[in-house]
């Protein structure tokens, strides 16, 4: 595979959401070389020189003040990457691991981190040959940089740990030597680079942005189908409504709701004389919640790209060759856009969750019946189904509370103040896997609904996506076992079938 040119301080999120869900191999652009060089040269200098520079030739954190011998810079880094291997629980997945490394290697082809040019060589091979460190995905608190996790990064560089290279799981030095690679030894402030940093809590909080940007384009589709399934009003998409708020998240999903409903006989068939004079808000106000959302996940990706091209460790070479330590390794950008993605996906789900409850009422769903079974009574249709969307939107409410305003002192008060942005960023692929059900709940439910409206007919594009639902999941008869039905929604949703199936322009990040 050719590998992704990244150009440090200008690459796009679609470019990194590319490498992402292909897993393509990356590496700089050579125009990063020379700055890469230069901040080594500072850093070797400095190794070799009498004055006190944190990182290069003192220890770390509270240990800062403790001077160590030039002949002992190597080892020093060596330690410092074993000592901070504390990282615990599942490992990462390895395409999150990998975007990780990639983002590391934008952080340091900024040419302000003093590594030489064999240590981002190292991270292009071992991406390019499929060598992936295991990185357990809990110890850090996103502070001095995501420390415990880019340490297991670090450690498979150095010949320790483990990796994986295709289905295998090696250890670290056997996986690299499988493709000629060899472990590197540290230089000055070599490990003190790869380690500070926000690359773990960016990586995963992209993931979450990617899917659960996908998972508005969905909960559009599915919001339509909805609203045609209990015969909903268009009314409110009215584009003037939109421009007199001017909010544009709402504006682009009313526009792409109104695509997506046009031409359905069923919205033709009750246009006059509806009973109805008003639509519950979780039809009549999709526009103004799922458009809110959509323009949370875009302040949080305008963060999270500027964030995966800084430079984050400490300390850093400046352009005139000080060597200063600051604090851009701590993650408090990455922790308040998580918790921006994260309200995004729990609201998104929250309203979704009441168009499934909607749909299974018979008291509030214009005359389909009860629990979109044929034979209400001796079947009781999708009304657990509903249930496990309340159970899911309820989790996600709950995780949805801000991680980032939950700081805790660590290392012996010298790190006083944290952002929590790991676990912050890492629970939002478990909220996207809850909401990408709960989307797949509501399409079963309103393709159900669609049904019944037969011989009337839905819109051109939702036909369409009704139609691909129908490949994976059959309409409800008789009561089934209907687990799989779920999952294979879901999995609709998460690849991004269902929305592609209805062939519209969608809203893009």
């Amino acid at each position: 595979m050719t590998p992704e040119i990244l150009i440090p301080a200008a690459t796009p999120l679609a470019q990194l959401e590319r490498i992402y869900r292909q897993e393509l191999p990356a590496r700089l652009h050579p125009d990063a070389q020379s700055g890469i060089k230069a901040a080594a040269a500072c850093i070797a200098k400095a190794a070799a020189g009498q004055t006190a520079v944190y990182g290069v030739n003192t220890g770390f954190g509270k240990l800062a003040s403790l001077k160590i011998a030039p002949q002992d810079t190597a080892k020093l880094q060596e330690n410092l990457i074993l000592s901070h291997c504390c990282g615990v629980g599942e490992p990462m997945p390895r395409a999150v691991a990998r975007l990780m490394m990639v983002l590391k290697l934008l952080s340091l082809g900024r040419g302000a981190s003093g590594v030489r040019p064999e240590i981002t060589a190292l991270i292009e091979a071992m991406l390019a040959a499929g060598v992936t460190p295991v990185i357990p995905a809990q110890g850090s608190v996103g502070a001095s940089g995501d420390l415990a996790p880019l340490a297991h990064m670090a450690a498979a560089m150095i010949g320790h740990g483990q990796a994986t290279l295709g289905d295998k799981t090696l250890p670290a030095a056997e996986a690299l030597a499988s493709v000629n690679l060899r472990p590197i030894s540290l230089g000055p402030k070599e490990g003190l680079a790869l380690i500070n940093g926000t690359q773990f809590s960016t990586a995963y909080a992209l993931v979450g942005l990617f899917d659960g940007w996908r998972a508005a384009q969905n909960a559009l589709v599915t919001s339509a189908l909805s609203t045609d399934a209990i015969m909903g009003s268009t009314a409110p998409l009215h584009p003037e409504i939109h421009a007199l708020r001017g909010q544009p998240g709402q504006i682009e999903a009313a526009q792409t709701m109104r695509a997506l409903l046009e031409g359905s006989e069923i919205r033709e068939s009750h246009r006059e004389g509806d009973s109805r004079v008003q639509d519950p808000y979780c039809i009549r106000c999709q526009p103004q919640v799922t458009g809110a959302a959509m323009d949370v996940l875009r302040q949080a990706a305008r963060t999270l790209e500027i964030e995966a091209n800084a430079a984050t460790d400490n300390p850093l070479v400046l352009s005139d060759g000080q060597i200063v330590s600051g604090g851009n390794f701590h993650a408090e950008p990455v922790g308040f856009a998580a918790d921006m993605i994260a309200l995004a996906l729990s609201e998104i789900g929250a309203i979704a969750q009441r168009r499934v409850a909607l749909m299974v009422d018979p008291v509030l769903s214009f005359d389909l019946p009860a629990f979109l079974t044929p034979r209400p009574g001796l079947n009781s249709g999708l009304m657990i189904a509903e249930v496990t969307t309340a159970a899911l939107m309820s989790e996600n409410k709950h995780i949805a509370m801000p991680c980032v305003t939950d700081s805790t002192p660590t290392s012996a008060n010298q790190e006083d103040h944290v952002s929590m942005a790991a676990h912050g960023a890492r629970r939002l692929s478990q909220m996207v896997a809850n909401l990408n059900v709960i989307l797949g709940v509501e399409a079963i439910c309103a393709a159900q609904g669609i049904d019944f409206r037969a011989p009337l007919t839905t819109s051109p594009p939702l036909r369409r996506a009704h139609a691909r639902l129908r490949q994976e999941v059959a309409t409800l008869g008789d009561d089934r076992y209907l687990a799989p039905d779920l999952a294979a929604a879901a999995d609709l949703m998460r690849a991004g079938a269902f929305a592609a199936a209805a062939e519209i322009s969608l809203p893009t990040l």
